[in-house]
């Protein structure tokens, strides 16, 4: 189990941290339905396929949870403080449910998969408990749960991607989209409960993909982050591509779509589509990925590259399948050959038998990547995962919130730093909004990730401007328009 410690910068800057709620009304079903999504991108796009799927059959969506006759939650499990939260918001439910008691309470995702029938015991108000690869059975789920049976189905697959489930965007800022690219994970992470919750990978078809791209762009999207517990391990094999001379290419080796291929197709839909992706692992990613990235304007110069610790011995205790010299090896080889990518990371303090050498080798490491963004937790046990089966929790946890503090002490400054750098650059920004502490000015992000706020002007959201950074603070860069706008 990991659990985060930072300050409320840090907090707000990592995806998914906080619910979001659909904020879509109507009034011409006869039934509505609420969702809340905890935890990683990855939850808030499988909460779009749900939407897709309610909407469908027949389920209204409301953005009033007082309105709602259905209930979701989509949860997260990566961390005992999430399961925490979930199950405080469950009980803020109980006074609606005794005011409607027909109203229905499911709990999707990761947690549910967990916890299976155990959450119903557990949580007596929980009516459906259905894991990530179960939602196309969400119709029938709920007729059971209206009979007054709990209904659960947590079924893991290996062969359902959701491909051809046209997601509905939830709380869409109609500029920035998460497209699912792959499901589950076959890296056995000590302490990572994921193998578990999502199964195994499975790449998508890289047509649907693609396709979805398209119409996200001709829609007026004009940023795609393309998502998966692994991107790097992508892989499909299209056996509908065809060669210059349109015969279907028997080859594997030319129908094998890898990332980079899937990237460089995604760029290609428009200069004007901005491409992110996350998460990499640093066993994977490969140079025609770099190279990739080098080679289109519109693949943004950023790389989330988790490393976890900077002890070879944690790392092997961990089954990371890397050594602390062969990832900083990964960090030089990334910005040797896209110099000014922005590089962010994960990092857990105390994990299992940790030593005081081994914590300052995780500071130097630090210290040599000198990283833009850094998401720090101190380690506790998840149930389930290899390290609760195989090692004790032995770093008492005032020793873990210490030396979780000196990481992000260090972090801190390595960000200011970083943003300081960057006063005096000119950035591509692509506009996502007014600033929430001014609605005189905008804000958006530049092409490694940094959030930028300047004047309003004339300009809208949706639109790319040349922005010249005058000063910062800790996180955000501040400038001023340059030129009206970036073709």
């Amino acid at each position: 189990m990991l659990e985060l410690i930072t300050d409320k910068k840090h907090d707000e800057a990592r995806q998914g941290e906080a619910f979001a709620p659909f904020a879509v009304d109507t009034t011409i079903y006869k039934k509505h339905f609420y969702i809340e999504s905890y935890g990683c991108a990855m939850n808030f796009a499988d909460s779009e396929v749900v939407a897709s799927i309610l909407l469908q059959n027949g389920f209204g969506a409301t953005k009033d949870v007082e309105q709602a006759d259905l209930i979701f939650i989509n949860t997260c499990s990566i961390r005992e403080k999430a399961e925490d939260r979930v199950r405080k918001r469950l009980t803020e439910f109980r006074s609606l449910k005794r005011a409607n008691p027909g109203m229905l309470v499911g709990v999707l995702g990761c947690m549910a998969e967990r916890l299976k029938a155990k959450f119903i015991e557990e949580e007596k108000l929980v009516d459906m408990v259905i894991g990530p690869d179960a939602y196309r059975t969400l119709p029938a789920l709920i007729e059971e749960a209206e009979t007054g049976q709990k209904a659960v189905n947590v079924l893991l697959s290996r062969d359902e991607t959701y491909a051809d489930i046209a997601p509905i965007r939830l709380n869409s800022n109609g500029v920035t989209a998460f497209v699912s690219i792959m499901r589950g994970c076959n890296n056995m992470c000590s302490f990572c409960v994921v193998p578990f919750t999502r199964g195994r990978e499975r790449s998508r078809d890289a047509e649907s993909i693609i396709n979805e791209c398209k119409v996200l762009f001709e829609d007026g999207y004009r940023e795609v982050t393309l998502l998966g517990q692994n991107v790097d391990s992508y892989h499909f094999v299209d056996d509908g591509l065809k060669n210059d001379d349109g015969q279907r290419m028997i080859d594997d080796q030319s129908r094998t779509v890898t990332f980079a291929k899937l990237l460089e197709r995604v760029a290609l839909i428009s200069p004007l589509l901005r491409v992110r992706f996350s998460t990499s692992h640093p066993k994977d990613i490969t140079d025609d990925v770099l190279y990739t990235i080098a080679k289109y304007e519109n693949i943004c110069n950023y790389i989330h590259l988790p490393v976890q610790s900077g002890s070879t011995r944690v790392l092997q205790m961990m089954n990371r399948t890397y050594s602390r010299e062969w990832y900083i090896a990964k960090v030089d080889r990334i910005r040797e050959l896209i110099p000014d990518c922005g590089i962010s990371t994960d990092m857990i303090s105390g994990f299992c038998t940790e030593t005081e050498e081994d914590h300052r080798d995780s500071l130097s490491l630090m210290e040599y990547c000198k990283y833009d963004l850094a998401y720090l937790y101190f380690y506790s046990e998840r149930p389930g995962t290899l390290a609760a089966r195989r090692f004790a929790d032995d770093v008492p946890l005032e020793v873990k919130k210490r030396r979780l503090q000196e990481l992000v002490d260090l972090y801190r400054d390595h960000s200011l730093i970083s943003m300081q750098k960057d006063v005096g650059k000119i950035f591509k920004v692509l506009v996502e909004g007014n600033s929430k502490k001014d609605e005189n000015e905008l804000h958006g992000r530049a092409d490694n990730n940094k959030v930028v706020v300047f004047p309003k002007e004339n300009f809208k959201k949706g639109e790319y401007v040349m922005v010249k950074i005058e000063r910062c603070t800790a996180g955000t860069l501040l400038g001023k328009p340059v030129t009206p706008s970036a073709p």
